[in-house]
């Protein structure tokens, strides 16, 4: 908390929320086979450099079971909450060797990113969580570094409370949404869209509404084509929400990625996603996705320009174009 303190000091307390909790990194062991510092060192560097681009950094809350429950089952959610998974179940998510703090990080983690959705419930544009994204997670079990998947949480509970009535996942991680997939592939109300590398985990993957896989070594060019024609594509959707799963996992530079894509393209990307949501007025919640580069200095470059990026974006709604 005092590190939180510490950065809402540095960063100015007006502008777009991003929610961020210590715990994000602390939580998880040093020895697992996952960057637990990226999520410090991110908020080391909004802290840098986005003193002029308004970025309030905020403390999450913990989600509750009952909103858990919203996405999950009740026997999965129990059981993790008391930290009786089976081996298999801890193994096939990862983030090993578990600590208890798994349980509150968890929370937190999803927490964030309902509070970026109670705060676009009440008029804000844009928000964001500084972790989550966790596409992998399925109703009865998690995968690939996700327990609960906090863009059905949030989806899920939007549609309960009329907060939305059609919404759209755009997953740009490099790895295909596939626990997202499979939670709404009979929900009409959620249109889900997954542009990832065909020859990256998961191997098996489900059937999103939308899905472009793109081949190994694939670059920015090739990508950024894929992505416009997926936006025209969207153009009739129906829309009142939208979430950005935001993974940066496809840089050139990434251990697990197996795309060829520069920081300038990935800041593209992003780009074109917040032109199409200007476009159409709808309000975005930003889930940060993987990253997973060597050095991690990349990643974390690429998710403060992604912040930033929002946040300057944050601006427009409020008062035009950042000079």
């Amino acid at each position: 908390m005092d590190k939180l303190m510490e950065y809402e000091k540095i960063v100015p307390s007006m502008g777009m929320s991003l929610f961020y909790d210590e715990i994000y990194s602390s939580g998880l062991d040093r020895t697992a086979r996952f960057p637990v510092d990226r999520y410090r060192l991110i908020a080391e560097q909004i802290a840098k450099e986005a003193e002029n681009e308004l970025i309030s950094m905020k403390q999450p809350r913990m989600a509750t079971r009952s909103e858990i429950l919203s996405a999950h089952e009740p026997d999965y959610v129990d059981r993790f909450l008391a930290q009786n998974l089976r081996e298999d179940e801890i193994r096939r998510i990862g983030l090993r060797p578990w600590k208890p703090e798994i349980v509150e990080r968890t929370m937190r983690l999803v927490g964030g990113a309902l509070d970026g959705l109670d705060l676009l419930a009440k008029g804000e544009k844009i928000a964001g969580n500084m972790a989550g994204g966790t596409h992998h997670a399925f109703r009865s079990e998690g995968s690939g570094y996700c327990i609960f998947n906090d863009l059905a949480v949030c989806a899920n509970l939007a549609l309960g409370r009329e907060q939305a009535s059609h919404i759209l996942i755009l997953d740009l991680d490099v790895h295909q949404g596939d626990g997202t997939a499979e939670i709404f592939k009979e929900e009409n109300r959620v249109f889900t869209v997954s542009l990832h590398g065909q020859d990256n985990f998961p191997f098996r993957k489900k059937n999103s509404d939308l899905d472009l896989g793109f081949p190994k070594g694939t670059e920015d060019a090739e990508y950024l084509d894929g992505l416009k024609i997926t936006l025209d594509r969207l153009e009739d959707l129906p829309v009142d929400l939208l979430f950005f799963q935001a993974g940066v996992d496809g840089l050139r530079e990434d251990a697990l990625g197996l795309l060829n894509l520069s920081r300038e393209g990935l800041s593209q990307r992003n780009q074109m996603v917040f032109d199409w949501r200007r476009e159409r007025d709808v309000p975005m919640l930003i889930f940060m996705g993987g990253g997973y580069a060597k050095p991690i200095e990349s990643t974390v470059d690429a998710f403060t320009d992604l912040f930033i990026g929002a946040a300057r974006e944050y601006q427009t709604c409020l008062s035009g174009p950042v000079s």
